[in-house]
């Protein structure tokens, strides 16, 4: 029988339904009980910011595949109309569930623990007067009510901007002003989305939206309002950047930021009860299809409810906090260089605090025998102390940064932070051409006390932001190996002179080779498997998207070698097709903590390998972007990743789910489970120095699933 090719549309998942997938999953822990009810409603928040970018990024470019003709079907068989119509109807189901979670879980029971966010017919005579206050004092003055006419075109409504839409008709009526207007009130940002009511018994607010409405009619005296109703437009948000052709990239980015305030809309949200008349002239005005509109059955964007998780002090309602584990010096040791030269250290946020690493970069930057450094910004918070201990260094040593300033929705903050950088004296580099710089790196040289000048990493998977390190995991590896930070040197020499060299080694750098030694990584355990010897792959991600990837685990399994996969997001590899891939594996775990970290495990014929790095398996990382992916020298440090960190999340049965083929994500029965296991809650406890490895529970490897050949039915003659 010939070999089944591996390039049939059967064989992959189409990637934006993959995608929304992995948003219905953070939607079931806004559904589930189990979490605390603010974490709850925190949950379907990010549903909803999710589902912003998934329409700003990933709708606009389907339309613009569209609108060019484009005909050519996807690895997945799905041509871009098909894919659109399968997109059309799986989140408009979504928008239904999300207001279902909010109007018949989430409000119920906040209103159950005292927590309310009111109508305006709830409110009683205080609430109202504080209200009418409010609108005097605070509201009104920023309002700028628009009515659409000859002499007033529509005005320029600015992406995600929150709207109040009226339908209006004049008083006084004559022959030729007997039409009904459109009138338009842009929402203040300003202010915030939920205005907190006096209430002694509890938590009382209500949405700014709702008190635009309530003083429409001063705004619009001599009309007569028909129909209002809130409603927000979503638009383009991709960066078109000709990047040969421009001054620098900093400027292009610039431009391209404005632009994108202005880009095509995409999406229409609005209230159920506007009227038909009020959606259809908005569809007009914005060009679009009757399925680019969804009417929700509540407040207009979802995401504002995570101000209500922050305003309300109930951490009875909240995830319990806990301690972190610090990272100390070993005894014996003076400062964190003579540590990092007795051996490597691993660390894993948010378990492990990452005060470590900013510690580490603040050290470097008050040493004197500190002589530069070097590092890449892709993401940053504000007030980071990681950007002040920068600009500090830059007054006495040689300070090189690369900043990422294509870095999506961060565009703005980073060209904030290459200025400060610049005029600190700082040598501020933007990366390559075409390529966006991905990779988290900081590179130390100091001069040591008996002379030597050595080199100092910090090498991780995450970006140097300490507001989301605490609750994204990621993995950190401070190093002072000669040979890895040497090519943490050659790196940066890439970055900043496009000094390209054959390889990296140890490291594994894309776009230069990491797509290649990845392909050679997993065919290597296809060549153990064939050879009878021990063959194994456990891949972490975020996503998984590119085809010659798949292909090559698609072999492997073919192969014999047993592939577990921890796919968070995107997952276009379809497990569980017997001859192809019934020897994979996939699950996703979403539950506190954002699942970013990226691990790759290779059993190697028992010389195991492990890789971390900033890279998923996605065309965009192993072509566009400057990546790297690093090995793990230490013995002890692979122990510690292959036994509790992959082992905890291989055994994860509570927030975990498995891809079931087709594209269908299962929870495990609690019927079957012996014992609930959470990774997540496993690691925080180990932090906390409450349970180690032995908690961990082992369950054997899983077979491939044999179909079985019903017996050839036999009959007998006389």
């Amino acid at each position: 029988m010939p070999p089944r090719s591996l390039a049939n549309p059967e064989f992959y998942l189409n990637r934006s339904l993959s995608w929304l997938a992995f948003n219905r999953r953070v939607l079931e822990e806004a559904e589930d009980e189990s979490n605390p009810l603010l974490e709850r409603v925190k949950f379907l928040a990010i549903t909803a910011s999710n589902l912003d970018e998934f329409f700003e990024i990933r709708i606009a470019g389907l339309l613009q595949h569209l609108e060019e003709g484009q005909v050519e079907p996807g690895p997945d068989g799905l041509t871009p109309r098909d894919e659109q119509e399968l997109v059309a109807e799986a989140t408009h189901k979504f928008v239904r569930e999300q207001y279902d979670c909010l109007n018949k879980k989430l409000l119920p029971e906040l209103a159950e623990h005292r927590i309310r966010v009111h109508s305006l017919a709830d409110l009683n005579e205080e609430q109202r007067e504080v209200v009418d206050d409010y609108c005097r004092n605070e509201l009104d003055a920023l309002l700028t009510p628009v009515t659409v006419d000859p002499a007033h075109p529509f005005p320029r409504v600015l992406h995600k901007a929150l709207c109040q839409a009226l339908l209006l008709r004049r008083r006084r009526r004559s022959a030729a002003t007997n039409a009904n207007y459109m009138g338009v009130v842009t929402v203040p940002r300003s202010l915030p989305r939920l205005v907190r009511l006096p209430d002694s018994r509890g938590d009382s607010f209500i949405a700014l939206a709702d008190l635009v409405g309530l003083h429409a009619g001063r705004m619009y005296r001599g009309y007569e309002i028909l129909s209002e109703g809130a409603f927000r437009i979503t638009r383009n948000s991709n960066l078109y950047l000709q990047e040969e052709e421009s001054r620098s990239v900093l400027e292009s980015v610039r431009t391209e930021l404005h632009n994108r305030r202005k880009g095509d809309a995409v999406r229409l949200e609005i209230e159920s009860d506007a009227s038909a008349d009020i959606v259809q002239r908005l569809q007009t005005v914005f060009e679009l299809e009757d399925w680019q509109v969804y009417r929700t059955q509540g407040p207009v964007n979802l995401s504002r409810l995570m101000h209500l998780y922050s305003a309300v002090n109930r951490p009875d309602l909240k995830f319990k906090p806990f301690q972190a584990r610090e990272w100390s010096l070993p005894k014996g040791t003076s400062d964190i260089w003579a540590a990092l030269r007795q051996r490597d250290v691993l660390l894993h946020h948010p378990f492990d605090s990452y005060n470590s690493v900013v510690s580490f970069i603040e050290a470097a930057a008050e040493d004197p025998a500190v002589l530069s450094i070097k590092q890449t910004l892709y993401r940053t918070n504000d007030n980071s102390p990681i950007v002040e201990a920068l600009v500090q260094a830059a007054a006495t040593k040689e300070v090189t940064v690369v900043v990422e300033v294509k870095a999506r929705f961060d565009e703005a903050s980073n060209i904030k932070w290459a200025r400060e950088l610049e005029d600190a004296g700082v040598q501020v580099f933007h990366g390559l051409v075409g390529l966006k710089t991905h990779c988290k790196l900081t590179l130390i040289v100091r001069r040591d006390s008996d002379g030597t000048m050595r080199r100092y990493a910090h090498l991780g998977t995450g970006n140097y932001n300490p507001t989301t390190a605490a609750f994204y995991t990621d993995l950190s590896l401070l190093t002072a190996n000669p040979e890895m930070t040497f090519a943490v040197h050659n790196v940066f020499n890439f970055l900043t002179a496009y000094s390209e060299q054959p390889n990296y080694n140890p490291l594994l750098v894309a776009p230069v080779d990491l797509a290649e030694r990845v392909a050679n990584l997993i065919a290597r355990e296809a060549d153990h498997a064939r050879a009878g010897k021990p063959a194994r792959i456990i891949a972490k991600v975020n996503s998984l998207l590119d085809k010659n990837v798949v292909q090559e685990l698609y072999r492997a399994s073919q192969a014999g070698v047993q592939v577990d996969l921890v796919v968070r997001g995107i997952c276009s590899l379809n497990p569980g097709i017997r001859g192809i891939s019934d020897r994979i594996r996939v699950r996703s775990i979403v539950g506190r903590f954002l699942e970013h970290s990226r691990i790759y495990y290779f059993q190697n014929s028992g010389a195991e390998e492990i890789y971390l790095g900033s890279a998923d398996w996605m065309p965009r990382n192993l072509y566009e972007r400057v990546e790297v992916v690093f090995p793990l020298r230490d013995p002890l440090l692979r122990d510690r990743v292959r036994n509790e960190i992959l082992a905890a999340y291989l055994a994860d049965n509570a927030k975990s789910r498995e891809l079931k083929r087709g594209g269908s994500y299962v929870r495990e029965s609690a019927k079957i489970r012996s014992a609930s296991f959470s990774a997540q809650d496993f690691l925080i406890e180990a932090a906390e120095g409450k349970r180690d490895i032995s908690a961990i529970p082992v369950a054997p490897p899983r077979a491939p699933r044999r179909r079985v050949r019903p017996r050839a039915k036999v009959t007998h003659s006389r």
